[in-house]
């Protein structure tokens, strides 16, 4: 990302509903209705690397969760056709999502980021690790020779990712965060003070105790229970996918903005 004007919180939400990643997103209702009842059922795909229990077996409170976090429309009865993402609940969240990376730079901290969607969230993760390396952190290298899911944890543009068969892999699993961790463990380095992420990588970051901030689309409803259990400490709402990675640079300068890590700020 290069660097770019400084958009108004107004003027932010605009961006995000004309170029879907909030507003009328691309994900259909019945997607994202198939998703929350699958999490309800246990499907363990659908957890991201959190375990949720018993806790969330009606699938009309996983509606609800995602009604209040993330502004899909919160009638049960709407089954088919559009759903909605809040772009001031996107904002809010990259407040929050803020307010935690403030916290790391002015503390200096060990910050690890990673992706299971290189394809929409890279440079996101890339340009905020920049700032966050700027401000004095150390940003975490993943250990080499790392497997798992039939392929290597690598790490480049300070961001871990799957690869198999010299492909970014879109991954929702939790195993490549577990195999990141264990390696800093067998190695006797310290683990992450903070971890930005999404998916499963995200997830099971949290799960394990660390300090999890990270994205999520609104067919993907785990972290935002994460969140509302305190697993996760913040899930900003979005489309993980639109048609240009380009369209995410206001959101990225409003974040780096907000916590303070842009020249001048």
């Amino acid at each position: 990302m290069g660097a770019m004007s400084i958009p108004s919180r107004a003027a932010l939400v605009d961006h995000l509903v004309r170029t879907r990643i909030a507003g009328d997103v691309a994900t259909p209702r019945d997607n994202n209705l198939s998703h929350y009842r699958k999490l309800a059922n246990g499907d363990r795909h659908y957890w991201l690397g959190l375990e949720l229990g018993d806790r969330w077996t009606d699938e009309q409170d996983v509606l609800a969760v995602m009604a209040e976090r993330c502004g899909v429309v919160d009638d049960p009865q709407h089954r088919h056709g559009q759903d909605t993402i809040d772009p001031e609940l996107t904002v809010d969240a990259l407040e929050r999502m803020a307010a935690r990376l403030r916290k790391a730079a002015a503390g200096k901290e060990r910050v690890l980021f990673a992706t299971g969607h290189p394809g929409g969230l890279l440079d996101v993760h890339r340009a905020t690790a920049a700032a966050l390396r700027a401000a004095g952190c150390e940003i975490v290298v993943i250990p080499e020779g790392l497997m798992a899911d039939e392929g290597m944890v690598f790490q480049f543009a300070d961001v871990a990712m799957l690869e198999r068969g010299a492909t970014l892999w879109h991954t929702h699993s939790p195993e490549p965060m577990n195999a990141i961790l264990d390696g800093l463990e067998r190695e006797g380095r310290p683990l992450p003070d903070l971890v930005v992420a999404d998916h499963g990588w995200a997830g099971r970051a949290g799960q394990r105790g660390l300090d999890s901030v990270g994205y999520a689309d609104c067919n993907d409803p785990a972290l935002f229970i994460g969140e509302a259990e305190g697993t996760v400490q913040v899930t900003v709402p979005l489309d993980d996918h639109v048609t240009s990675p380009r369209h995410y640079d206001p959101m990225t300068a409003y974040l780096l903005d907000a916590a303070g890590l842009t020249p001048g700020s």
